[in-house]
C-alpha cells in the first residue's frame, strides 16, 4: 500500500509532486530540488524510480491514473502538480482529470501539441505548457532574428536580450525614452553576460551594453531590428 507523505508545514514551503520523469519532468524535479522544494517524484517505470531516487525528497512508483494511489501517496494535498507526460496523450488528460478532482491547489500539464494542450485546458487545468513549441521560438529568434535571447512571457509580450547600438552611446535611459519612442522597456543592463544591474532612469548605456527589455512583441522585434 502506497504511504502517504508528510509535507513541510511551514508557510513558506513549497510542495510539488512531478508526475513522470522523463527529460522534461526529470529536469524540473531537479530544479525543484536546487530551488529548496519538497519533490515527489511519480512513475511507472521502475527504472526511472531508481535513477532519481538520490535526487529527489520523494520518488514512488505508481500508476498516475490510480486515484486510489494519489490519494493515499497525499497528492491532494501538495501546493502544486505538474504532469510531465507526453507520450500517452490519454493518459496525461486522465491524469490531469484526477488530479483536478482530488482539488490539488495548482496544476501544470506539458502538452505535446496543440490540440493535446485544448483539451488540458478544457478540463480545467492551470498552467499547459508546450515546452517543445516555446523552445523552437525562442531558438528561431535566436538563429533568424537580431535578438541574442527570447522568451515569451505571455500571448504577444515577450522579453529579449539585445546589444545596445552606437546611437545609445553615452546616454541615460531617460534621456533616451525608449517607452515613448519605441514602446518597450528596459529591465536590465550588463556590460558583460554575467554582471546585470537593474535599470532606472538614471543608467547610463554604452554601445555595446546587453539590454533586456520587455513589452509587445512586434515593437520588440522593431527596437531590436533598428
Amino acid at each position: 500500500m502506497a504511504k502517504k507523505l508528510k509535507l513541510n508545514s511551514s508557510k513558506h514551503a513549497s510542495n510539488v509532486v512531478v508526475i513522470g520523469l522523463g527529460r522534461f519532468g526529470g529536469a524540473l524535479a531537479k530544479e525543484l530540488v536546487d530551488l529548496g522544494r519538497d519533490v515527489l517524484g511519480l512513475d511507472s517505470d521502475e527504472a526511472r524510480v531508481a535513477e532519481y531516487a538520490n535526487y529527489l525528497t520523494h520518488v514512488v512508483e505508481a500508476d498516475p491514473t490510480n486515484e486510489d494511489a494519489l490519494r493515499e501517496l497525499g497528492v491532494q494535498d501538495f501546493d502544486a502538480a505538474v504532469v510531465a507526460i507526453s507520450s500517452s496523450i490519454e493518459t496525461s488528460i486522465l491524469t490531469a482529470s484526477i488530479l483536478m478532482q482530488i482539488g490539488v491547489k495548482q496544476v501544470w500539464a506539458k502538452a505535446a501539441s496543440e490540440a493535446h494542450g485544448r483539451i488540458l485546458s478544457q478540463i480545467g487545468v492551470h498552467h499547459v505548457v508546450y515546452p517543445d513549441s516555446d523552445m523552437g521560438k525562442r531558438i528561431a529568434h535566436q538563429v533568424g532574428g537580431d535578438q541574442l535571447d527570447y522568451v515569451q512571457i505571455d500571448e504577444g509580450f515577450v522579453l529579449a536580450k539585445t546589444t545596445a547600438s552606437a546611437d545609445f552611446n553615452g546616454q541615460t535611459l531617460e534621456q533616451l525614452g525608449f517607452r515613448r519612442k519605441f514602446g518597450i522597456i528596459v529591465i536590465a543592463t550588463s556590460n558583460s553576460d554575467n554582471n546585470y544591474q537593474a535599470a532606472g532612469p538614471a543608467t547610463l548605456i554604452h554601445e555595446g551594453d546587453y539590454l533586456i527589455v520587455a513589452g509587445p512583441k512586434d515593437k520588440i522585434d522593431e527596437f531590436c531590428e533598428d
